[in-house]
């Protein structure tokens, strides 16, 4: 018979839960894979270059917007507590701004733009090359 301490109940509780998060964890996305063409609904369209910039067209990265058009340069972020994402330098387009915008990573096949965190997917786009 084997007899579980307080010590051992701790120790099994804390390798059940590492058990659970791990098995939740996602492979981590290679930015090396991302670079290439996107398409979305309503003919929305991004292309991620390997040299770093990109172009959007037809993109709708706000709940409520117009598809707008804009280019810039992109960089991938893993912010670890929270969703990867690319972020979009913008320097030139629709948006009526220079700055940057967040295009999230489901995986290297899959980009959306979400800009309430508690709303809906604004838009996917789909890796076709």
């Amino acid at each position: 018979m084997i007899r579980v301490t307080s010590g051992g109940r701790w120790l099994f509780a804390v390798l059940a839960a590492s058990a659970v998060l791990l098995s939740g964890c996602s492979d981590a996305v290679d930015p090396k894979k991302l670079p290439g063409v996107y398409r979305g609904a309503g003919g929305g369209r991004i292309e991620l270059s390997a040299d770093g910039t990109f172009s959007a067209t037809r993109v709708t990265p706000s709940e409520g917007g117009d598809p707008v058009d804009f280019s810039g340069t992109w960089d991938y972020e893993d912010p670890g507590t929270s969703s990867d994402f690319v972020y979009l330098g913008v320097e030139d387009g629709g948006l009526g701004m220079t700055g940057g915008i967040q295009l999230y990573v489901d995986d290297e096949d899959t980009l959306y733009f979400q800009s309430d965190p508690d709303g809906p997917v604004t838009q996917e786009l789909k890796k076709t090359s």
